[in-house]
């Protein structure tokens, strides 16, 4: 088999001669390739389009699935070696890392508990290969569609959020306050922790279309959180210190990011298992990452090198096998990575710790010869 090109800038490197190779637990991050790799050989759709797989890609999950659920680590290490070539991406690297929120919610509205989690409206369309233009310019990935058919710009989250206008009646859970729904779209999904100890998975379902704004960048720019300082539970802290209410300083800034993300109540098979990530398939905490999709395909490997909070220490080497299952809008760049951490506090806690450069390597399929 021989490699081709990844359609950017990039340079050949030996699997065998990367950092932590000889560590690698090739098992566990053949489990998680094979979740893709089963849905790309049946042709299933993503939730979030992305970059469609190639001829050399699904023979790849084809023999995946040939070698089937439980190849000894040698035979997962040989098909890693026989089915792709490492490319170091020229691009600077950069990892963040994200999680699935777990918090309690309410399925009607209660005076703690008035914060709607808003379903798919029928009217929005989203436009992932054909936006439309916004105001100042922007272009936008989803539409309104009005009754004669037309489409015009979505509103954005000031207007969703405070506009009387807006219907809001499409609730399907409530939470606390602004801050933990707005951390919830963030992540993308959540677990809703019901009165009578039930759970709910939250899933994503579509958002206006408005390019995303980090409200945490906002805070350390603007001398509100010292970059010292700055985690998740001091970003929570500093918006709701700020006020969440109508025209508030913290409900403001917040709206600065005009993107807004719409969900669902997932009760499929395997969903306990955790979140679903825009390819469609369950994520693994430290195997799944989200890649920017409009350059990369679901079900790539990627050798990410960093240093990151894991295996209980605050910081340190980060060298592992990671598959493409997911994507974000503020995941931008071929060599952006986001990191999938888990659920719950502990994960949120070391997540919101990761900011850091990674040497990017992108498994490329190689091509069958003749």
């Amino acid at each position: 088999m021989t490699p081709t090109q990844p359609p950017v800038s990039a340079s050949t490197a030996l699997l065998e001669a990367l950092p932590g190779f000889a560590d690698e637990d090739f098992r566990d991050a053949y489990a998680c390739f094979l979740r893709s790799a089963a849905r790309i050989t049946r042709g299933e759709p993503s939730q979030r389009p992305a970059v469609l797989p190639d001829a050399n890609l699904l023979a790849a999950c084809r023999a995946a699935l040939a070698l089937g659920e439980q190849p000894t680590q040698a035979e997962a290490r040989e098909f890693f070696l026989g089915y792709f070539q490492p490319f170091r991406l020229a691009a600077p690297g950069f990892v963040t890392a994200y999680y699935e929120p777990e918090v309690e919610a309410r399925l009607a509205p209660e005076p703690d508990f008035a914060v709607p989690v808003l379903g798919r409206p029928a009217d929005l369309v989203s436009l992932n290969h054909a936006p439309i233009s916004g105001p100042g310019g922007l272009q936008l990935g989803a539409a309104r569609r009005l009754c004669d058919g037309s489409l015009v710009p979505y509103p954005d989250r000031r207007e969703i959020e405070d506009d009387p206008a807006y219907d809001r009646s499409g609730a399907i859970a409530f939470v606390r306050d602004r801050v933990e729904l707005f951390l919830i779209q963030v992540q993308g999904s959540a677990r809703l922790r019901l009165p009578d100890g039930g759970y709910l998975a939250l899933t994503y379902d579509g958002r206006n279309g408005y390019p995303y704004t980090s409200v945490g960048k906002l805070l350390l720019d603007r001398g509100l959180v010292a970059p010292d300082a700055m985690s998740l539970a001091e970003l929570k802290r500093a918006l709701r210190a700020m006020g969440q209410g109508f025209g508030s300083s913290g409900a403001t800034l917040m709206q600065e990011n005009r993107s807004y993300v719409f969900f669902r109540i997932d009760r499929s098979e395997g969903r306990h298992e955790g979140p679903v990530g825009g390819a469609g398939c369950v994520l693994t905490p430290l195997r799944s990452i989200a890649v920017d999709r409009s350059i990369w395909t679901y079900g790539l490997p990627f050798w990410i090198e960093t240093s990151a909070p894991w295996e209980g220490a605050p910081e340190k080497r980060l060298e592992r096998l990671m598959i493409a299952q997911d994507t974000g809008s503020a995941i931008l760049g071929a060599a952006r990575a986001d990191l999938f951490y888990g659920y719950g506090e502990a994960a949120g806690a070391l997540a919101g710790q990761v900011r850091n450069s990674a040497n990017v390597f992108v498994l490329w399929p190689k091509r069958e010869d003749a």
